[in-house]
């Protein structure tokens, strides 16, 4: 009977992982496939794009049309500037969460309910655009890099996030670091650190996608050119008309296939280089979001 209701269980059990896996396979074939068209209508000839050749892989393949978006006014400048905005914007959300988080994780200090309230109100309510828009230009951040940067300093959820990382480190170890004399800044920055690197890991990729894909905040405050970033450039090419990159072309039907090529183009351009930086965080990430999840 054992071996029966054991077989049972065994084939149940088969039949759950098949169906996971064949679900997975799915919503990874749902999710690959967009991305790979787009590289495909990147790398294609204009007229296979105009007239609906292309499926997978790229059909007369060529380079054009990267050549032509290279030659795009203000591309490297804006290329330029998303980097400055994602590197460091990065650098100093990181420092300011894990400042923030970390006594929010101390039982010993004293107004951590309060200020734990006092963050997590702010999920729910804001001041809204006009309030926050009339505060910025008065702190004369109008077109000024640091627009990008000081408003968005600090993301509650991710405080939350990194609190709840630090809370999962055991009491005794930082006790038995203050019994050595190590002071609060060093038990935090040699000790409390370290052991939440796989948080650090995710929250960093968090904000750089975030500081990457940030274009709204530059179409409010900057109206000099060279302030702008690359996904202000790619919303122009995906909105707006592309006559200057296609003057130079004659016939209707040609300006429009080169039009949808280099849209394709564009977001290759702006995608790629932020996906590249997945790899090299993917062993931390499903880590680091349990370590985030542990306590509250």
């Amino acid at each position: 009977m054992k071996k029966k209701q054991s077989a049972l269980n065994g084939g149940s059990d088969r039949a759950f992982m098949t169906a996971v896996y064949v679900i997975a396979i799915f919503a990874f074939i749902v999710t690959l496939y967009p991305f790979l068209y787009v590289v495909a209508v990147s790398f294609s000839g204009s007229q296979a794009v105009y007239q609906g050749r292309v499926f997978l892989w790229p059909v007369e393949p060529t380079l054009a049309g990267y050549r032509q978006v290279a030659k795009q006014q203000g591309l490297w400048t804006a290329y330029g500037n998303t980097i400055f905005y994602t590197v460091v914007g990065t650098f100093f959300n990181i420092i300011a969460t894990t400042i923030a988080a970390y006594p929010l994780s101390r039982r010993t200090f004293c107004l951590r309910r309060f200020f734990n309230f006092f963050i997590a109100f702010t999920m729910y309510f804001s001041g809204g655009l006009i309030p926050s828009y009339l505060l910025t230009t008065s702190l004369g951040l109008y077109n000024s890099r640091w627009v990008m940067i000081i408003p968005g300093l600090l993301s509650t959820y991710n405080v939350m996030v990194c609190r709840s990382a630090f809370a999962a480190i055991p009491d005794e170890v930082i006790e038995s670091a203050m019994i050595d004399g190590s002071n609060d800044w060093q038990t935090f920055g040699r000790i409390a650190i370290r052991l939440i690197t796989p948080t650090l890991a995710v929250l960093t990729l968090y904000y750089a996608v975030g500081h990457w894909n940030n274009f709204f905040t530059a179409l409010l405050y900057f109206s000099k050119e060279e302030l702008m970033p690359v996904q202000v450039l790619l919303r122009r090419v995906l909105i707006q008309a592309t006559d200057e990159l296609t003057g130079g072309i004659s016939g209707a039907g040609d300006k429009a296939a080169v039009s949808v090529q280099i849209r394709y183009v564009t977001i290759v351009i702006a995608t790629l280089p932020i996906l590249a930086i997945y790899p090299l965080l993917q062993r931390y990430f499903v880590k680091g979001v349990m370590l985030g999840a542990v306590k509250g």
